[in-house]
């Protein structure tokens, strides 16, 4: 991928590319790594992100838009994306630990968001209702609880779903 379909990186060397096979199982251990601390922070081992295995995550990667972020020959972060109808369902957006609050996860968000296809009107996502970083993170990017989504019977307990509204 170019640097031209979204913002620059925020730490010098991270290198942007859509998910490949030979990244699958760096990707399980990277998800596992970042979801760990979702776990803790949401007092609970109930997040699929935790139980899926290889053949899961091979699975949604290559059935979404699938971005991977490398730090030299690292794995360092990663998001999904597709489009339901108008909306543009973002997700398994994650950053290594260590390299966490630097800005990648902003930029890979921003990146994701400017690949949404023409006649997006809204981009979806939900995080742990206690993730206080991930929230903050979301608010000061434009996203707002979905009072629709909270009330759905899909709603997955524990999580807040968020929207941001598209410009046409």
């Amino acid at each position: 991928m170019s640097s031209d379909e979204g913002p620059a990186p925020p730490v010098p060397g991270l290198r942007l590319a859509r998910f490949a096979e030979p990244d699958a199982g760096e990707l399980l251990v990277l998800q596992r790594c970042c979801w760990v601390q979702e776990a803790i922070a949401n007092d609970t081992l109930d997040i699929a992100a935790l139980h899926e295995d290889l053949d899961e995550v091979r699975c949604w990667a290559r059935s979404w838009l699938t971005l991977v972020v490398r730090l030299d020959h690292r794995l360092v972060a990663a998001v999904r994306a597709r489009a339901v109808g108008p909306v543009w369902e973002v997700g398994r957006l994650m950053v290594a630990p260590d390299l966490a609050g630097r800005g990648t996860g902003r930029w890979l968000l921003a990146t994701v968001e400017a690949l949404a296809p023409t006649g997006t009107t809204r981009v979806a996502l939900f995080t742990g209702a206690r993730s206080r970083r991930n929230l903050r993170m979301y608010a000061t990017a434009g996203y707002v609880v979905d009072e629709q989504a909270q009330q759905s019977t899909a709603h997955v307990p524990g999580t807040v779903a968020l929207v941001k509204t598209v410009d046409a």
